[in-house]
């Protein structure tokens, strides 16, 4: 309970009120610290404060009254929240703020601050009734969290960058890789070239022409895969484009018109070698047997998502596909029948009116990979 001599401290405040009055015999005996400050006095003094207050920081009543609030303060209060209190007092408004106070023995403590003005019925401001609460507790474990949280960021942060740097090495070293596979390929088509150049008999020099597409089709692959900037994943849109471009243009075949309709679809890096040879196959064959004798004609090449599958059609508007073609395996079937089975994809030849159309269906991931459709 609050001293005797207290209420005698109380007199110039309750001036209204007997010693009766409930509202000061509450702020007296409260366990909440709280004090009173007399703007009105120079330098704002305490004027009133209860044993709570002395309890909380352990200085005596004597060495409290008629000072500034701000011998509470110490070299670790932050300026700001100073600030904050001198600007509410300017400004005759409450204010609740935490700020880092010290007692007398020297030892600091959070204080939840509550300051309000005491304005009488004609505006006149006479005094600041403050309270206060020991946070201590409260404030270390926000600032124990802060650290952890700063602590942990500290720590993804610095792991982000070895990951970071990791795939920059795998990166650049998958892309030396792809470089080197390039040229070497190219290095071999320009052998079968030479080959080809010697070959007198027409059969054996269309199978090396035919052998040669298919090392180039192989070279693109490794092209678009060293000029990618992600290396686990092929873009089987942007590589049909190339390799039909590339392979209308080579022909010499101005009369064929080349039409894409190209959808993105991205498959896993270990497809595109496979994918690339059947396109390649199918495409080559359709310049070379839909268009006989410079007949013009249209080259359709389709590439569209369907879920987790994708589709790749192929439709020309040419002689069409023999029957006794049909039923053949030569080479060049039996290749693409063994990469559609390498792939888990379904083929169709179907005739068209006029022409071939032949439509692929091939999932988009791996067996076992996650779908990201």
């Amino acid at each position: 309970m609050e001293r005797d001599d207290a209420w005698h401290l109380t007199g110039d405040l309750m001036v209204e009120h007997g010693k009766g009055d409930p509202f000061a015999a509450a702020i007296r005996a409260t366990r909440m610290p709280m004090i009173v400050t007399d703007p009105r006095r120079d330098d704002n003094p305490i004027v009133f404060v209860n044993d709570a207050f002395l309890r909380l920081t352990g200085y005596e009543r004597g060495e409290i009254m008629g000072r500034n609030c701000r011998f509470l303060q110490g070299p670790d209060t932050d300026p700001n929240a100073i600030q904050q209190l001198r600007e509410a007092v300017g400004a005759r408004r409450d204010i609740s703020v935490d700020i880092l106070n010290y007692r007398k023995d020297g030892t600091s403590f959070w204080n939840a601050l509550y300051m309000s003005p005491v304005i009488t019925k004609g505006g006149d401001l006479h005094y600041f009734f403050a309270s206060q609460l020991d946070v201590t507790d409260r404030v270390d474990a926000q600032m124990r969290t802060q650290n952890e949280k700063e602590h942990f960021e500290r720590e993804v942060a610095k792991r982000t960058r070895e990951l970071s740097d990791a795939l920059a090495a795998k990166t650049m070293l998958v892309h030396e890789v792809d470089h080197r596979v390039k040229n070497n390929l190219q290095m071999v088509a320009s052998l079968l070239t030479m080959q080809t150049r010697s070959i007198s008999d027409p059969t054996a020099r269309e199978a090396m022409k035919s052998m040669l597409t298919r090392v180039e089709a192989l070279g693109t692959v490794h092209k678009r895969l060293y000029q990618s900037h992600d290396v686990e994943r092929f873009d089987v849109a942007e590589f049909a484009r190339e390799l039909a471009t590339d392979l209308v243009r080579g022909s010499g075949r101005s009369e064929i018109s080349l039409h894409l309709d190209l959808e993105p679809v991205e498959v896993p890096v270990e497809k595109a070698p496979p994918v690339a040879l059947m396109m390649n196959e199918l495409i080559t064959n359709a310049l070379k047997h839909a268009f006989p004798s410079n007949r013009p004609g249209r080259l359709s090449i389709r590439v569209q998502p369907d879920g987790r599958y994708f589709g790749i059609r192929i439709i020309d508007d040419g002689i069409g596909m023999p029957q006794e073609v049909v039923g053949t395996r030569s080479f060049g079937k039996r290749l693409i029948e063994s990469l559609a089975r390498q792939l888990n994809a379904s083929i169709a030849w179907q005739p068209g009116d006029p022409g071939t159309s032949i439509d692929i269906r091939l999932p988009r991931e791996s067996p076992g990979a996650k779908d990201s459709t």
